[in-house]
């Protein structure tokens, strides 16, 4: 069965549980981790922990949500052989996965309301790495990434 982790702070919290029940509806199993409530939390913590179970193949794929989605962005792009995407619409969703191979999913809950979050959701799960002329710029941004 198809496994999937979904992480979220405060600001991204009712977000996440919007999500949880679409994802399994889709066939996943889904990893919550965290936050688990709305009370203020530090989401570099959050961040960090999804992008490294999706860095060692725990997962193949991850989501995580804040408020704008920018701090999730950043702190898990921290993480080696992390590409997280922050996606608002669907079409970007869509070529981040079919060009960048992006492997973290963040939503900006504050600008990105439940029933288009699971479309970009849906179309971001379908969506295939076209390789060619990508898989030469994934592979520059893992030298990058060394170093």
């Amino acid at each position: 069965m198809k496994k999937i982790i979904i992480g979220s702070d405060h600001a991204g919290f009712r977000l996440k549980e919007a999500l949880k029940p679409y994802l399994e509806k889709l066939g996943f199993i889904v990893k919550d981790a965290g936050t688990y409530s709305q009370e203020s939390c530090d989401y570099p913590l959050i961040a960090e922990y999804v992008a490294r179970q999706v860095s060692k193949r725990r997962f193949l794929r991850g989501i995580l949500i804040c408020k704008t989605g920018i701090g999730n962005s950043i702190a898990a792009n921290k993480v080696s052989r992390v590409r997280a995407a922050l996606c608002y619409n669907i079409e970007v969703a869509r070529l981040s996965r079919q060009h960048n191979n992006s492997n973290v999913l963040v939503l900006g809950a504050d600008y990105v309301k439940t029933g288009i979050a699971k479309r970009i959701v849906g179309v971001w799960l379908k969506a295939k790495f076209q390789g060619g002329r990508h898989r030469r710029r994934i592979k520059q941004i893992g030298v990058i990434e060394k170093g």
